[in-house]
């Protein structure tokens, strides 16, 4: 359990215990449970980390902030976006009087149901910590996306801007000759958080101390280059990020001398069962890398959910993924031009996994890279922003039972009127949905997934660049959104008072 669902639980605790009116309600004898389920209600705060984009000078990256509208949210609210200090500026978190009358943010959140974009260019931009409080709080999603013209790196990187958690599992980060991969850390609260950094290669743990310990001064970010924390060259490395107290944001930039790059977000929590939803269809290569945290193997069979139905890649039916050790297994040309979603479960015992694939597009010199996390599932509603016309692709996944869904087209950032539409997805398939657009569409809009009936839906959006020569594009996972919360009923018994 996380510590942050530890929280959840002490928090309600106290509150019961301070108002002295909130009791459970006891069986009437009858069998029948007379509780009154929970109740589902908008969140009044979200807090979201954004990753200094780039060292490049060439860089130019695109912020776009949109929260949807929500039933019983509050009228009002507010969001911002505020800039981290560096630790090597000794993490004052300060600004003297003029720069703060002079300096902006780089984008202004406005109200729910309205995108708004801003711009930055060069190595110089800095971590952004996000807070939005009221009716711009429920499924607030900020999208960071750079285009890098040429070096390390080039192309497009994607990256949702992330809640702060106290645990993070990136399986996919590599230190082999020609990668450069960076683990970021950004710390949003008032107090020093504390990190351990360990890394998992194809023989277990590596051997390092410069990644225990990390403090992360208040209202700071700073990045460490992984082959700084291990003189071990790895293909293929699992970095787990564990809090030991506070919180962080959490993103791996990796990027590589011939394919690339892109951010590899934290993939979806240990479990026997994953999805790793939307690998586009052109995709020319495909490599799995897996890892499991506990001291126990596991058997995992690997299916495509396909636009068909699930099928078994040829030579690729299983994979053993050994104790405490990071596993890569090539899958070539998997999707065959075709839309899928990686399907993994146990072929016997259940034993926790974590799992992320690498994905290239293009060919020779005209090749780009990025990744694809296992995920949780849309859930009620995910939103995933800056879209842009004739470069977004929206894949939607029922592995299990079939599902209905509807997606909404927001208004662009610059004008449009939204649009929505509704899609049946087949049980064990995936769909690259021809997602709705903006009538009138002027500059980028958000994407809002919302479950309608039926079984658990996956989704992934494929964002490609504008650079025809070479195969850029990032891939964002569309999880929940978190933008409700259960809150228990509790009757009232004055009884409490009396005792």
């Amino acid at each position: 359990m996380k510590r942050t669902t530890l929280s959840l639980i002490a928090c309600a605790t106290a509150l019961a215990a301070v108002t002295g009116f909130a009791a459970v309600s006891a069986p009437d004898g009858s069998g029948t449970d007379t509780a009154a389920p929970a109740a589902r209600l908008p969140v009044e705060r979200t807090s979201l980390l954004c990753p200094a984009p780039s060292t490049s000078d060439l860089a130019e990256t695109a912020y776009t902030s949109f929260t949807p509208v929500t039933k019983g949210a509050d009228e009002k609210g507010d969001a911002e976006l505020a800039t981290a200090e560096t630790a090597e500026d000794g993490g004052k978190g300060e600004k003297d009087d003029k720069d703060e009358k002079t300096e902006k943010p780089v984008v202004q959140p406005k109200a729910p149901g309205t995108p708004v974009a801003g711009k930055t260019s060069g190595a110089d931009a800095p971590a952004l910590i996000g807070t939005a409080e009221g009716g711009t709080a429920p499924g607030w999603t900020v999208q960071q996306t750079t285009e890098v013209a040429a070096g390390t790196g080039r192309g497009l990187q994607g990256v949702n801007c992330t809640a702060p958690d106290t645990e993070f599992w990136f399986p996919g980060a590599g230190t082999a000759t020609g990668r450069t991969d960076y683990v970021h850390l950004t710390n949003p609260d008032d107090s020093a958080a504390v990190v351990d950094i360990e890394l998992y290669g194809k023989d277990g743990a590596l051997k390092s101390t410069v990644g225990e310990g990390v403090t992360v001064p208040p209202h700071t970010s700073e990045s460490l280059l992984l082959s700084t924390l291990s003189e071990v060259k790895e293909t293929d490395l699992t970095v787990h990020v564990g809090v030991r107290s506070g919180r962080v944001g959490a993103a791996v930039q990796a990027l590589d001398d011939k394919t690339g790059g892109d951010w590899l977000t934290a993939a979806a929590d240990p479990a026997s069962e994953l999805v790793l939803p939307g690998i586009p269809k052109d995709a020319t290569a495909v490599r799995l890398v897996l890892f499991t945290p506990g001291g126990t193997d596991a058997d995992l069979k690997v299916r495509l959910a396909s636009p068909s139905g699930l099928i078994t890649p040829a030579g690729h039916e299983t994979v053993h993924v050994k104790a405490g050790m990071t596993t890569g297994v090539d899958l070539g040309e998997v999707t065959r031009g075709e839309a899928g979603s990686l399907v993994l479960t146990p072929t016997d015992r259940a034993v926790p996994v974590v799992a992320a694939v690498r994905v290239v597009r293009g060919k020779g010199d005209e090749q780009e890279s990025a990744f694809v996390p296992a995920s949780d599932p849309v859930g009620a509603r995910a939103t995933v922003a800056d879209n842009r016309a004739k470069s977004t692709t929206l894949a939607l996944s029922a592995t299990g039972e079939a599902a209905q869904v509807k997606v909404t087209a927001s208004a662009g950032t610059e004008g449009g009127t939204p649009a929505t539409k509704t899609y049946t997805i087949k049980a064990g398939t995936t769909q690259n949905v021809d997602a709705p657009v903006p009538a009138g569409l002027k500059g980028s809009y958000a994407l809002t997934v919302e479950t309608v009936s039926g079984g658990p839906v996956h989704a992934s959006r494929t964002l490609t660049g504008s650079d025809d020569d070479v195969a850029a594009f990032t891939v964002q996972t569309l999880p929940d959104d978190r933008g409700m919360v259960s809150v228990p009923n509790a009757d009232e018994d004055l009884s409490v008072l009396q005792k």
